[in-house]
């Protein structure tokens, strides 16, 4: 279940968003989007996702272009969860969480709505706002409501676009756990992210853009070196070695 984007570009009035990027997100892995604000990493995941049509290049997912998925199908094989979680309704956590399902309705599938409603809360840590209306939720709760949707869809693609943006210490550790969790059972995990150190203790391969193309791919150990750190984000860091796991950690100059 790979996805793949080949040499995409996206302009839009003269604005290069993205140019010539290819990426591919492999079944098993978890794929970090990294870059400063307006590098173009929710441009490349909403083209990822099928929610924007690229300028030239193409999507391919399962060797198959992305603009020739039915859309159903298309929410059957990829999940999305985008930065904003706005409700208009006063729709409550649970039925929120019920969405994910849809694309299962007059499936065989169907039959495990519940089991896998439950199984989303529980692990975005969200039972216990079963009950409670979506918009008395503080941000952080709206956001693992709509992880939980995320989950419940039980596609084997997963788009995440900042999904730590809005949590605390604990929840954001848990998003990146689950994240793994989900790679390890076979799942293609894409997943945009502010916080270098998240990315480079959970992520199998990171992307670093800047200005709309790629600068660096690879492990994380390749990709964040001090050097290009401070080139890309033109802000000094020393990276050193976590002295237990051996993951990188960027700690800014001050």
């Amino acid at each position: 279940m790979s996805l793949v984007a080949e040499n995409v570009s996206v302009t839009i009035d003269r604005a290069h968003l993205l140019t010539d990027v290819s990426f591919a997100a492999i079944p098993g892995r978890v794929h970090s989007l990294l870059g400063p604000n307006g590098a173009g990493k929710s441009t490349l995941l909403s083209v990822l996702a099928g929610d924007r049509v690229p300028s030239s290049g193409r999507v391919v997912l399962r060797d198959r272009p992305l603009a020739d998925w039915p859309l159903r199908e298309l929410a059957r094989t990829r999940a999305v969860l985008t930065q904003e979680h706005s409700v208009t309704f006063s729709f409550r956590s649970r039925e929120i969480v019920e969405m994910g399902r849809h694309p299962w309705a007059r499936t065989s599938a169907e039959d495990d709505d519940d089991r896998e409603i439950e199984r989303a809360m529980t692990a975005t840590d969200v039972s216990h706002l079963a009950d409670r209306p979506v918009a008395d939720l503080s941000g952080g709760e709206k956001a693992r409501v709509a992880l939980a949707r995320v989950l419940a869809q039980r596609s084997p693609v997963l788009l995440l676009d900042e999904p730590t943006a809005a949590l605390d210490l604990r929840h954001q550790e848990d998003v990146l756990r689950l994240a793994r969790a989900q790679a390890a059972e076979g799942d293609a995990v894409v997943v945009v992210l502010h916080d270098l150190n998240l990315a480079a203790a959970y992520s199998d391969e990171i992307t670093l853009l800047e200005r709309g193309r790629v600068v660096a791919h690879g492990a994380p150990a390749d990709v964040l070196t001090a050097d290009r750190i401070k080139a890309v984000y033109g802000q000094p860091v020393d990276v050193i070695e976590h002295p237990r796991t051996g993951v990188p950690l960027v700690l800014p100059v001050r």
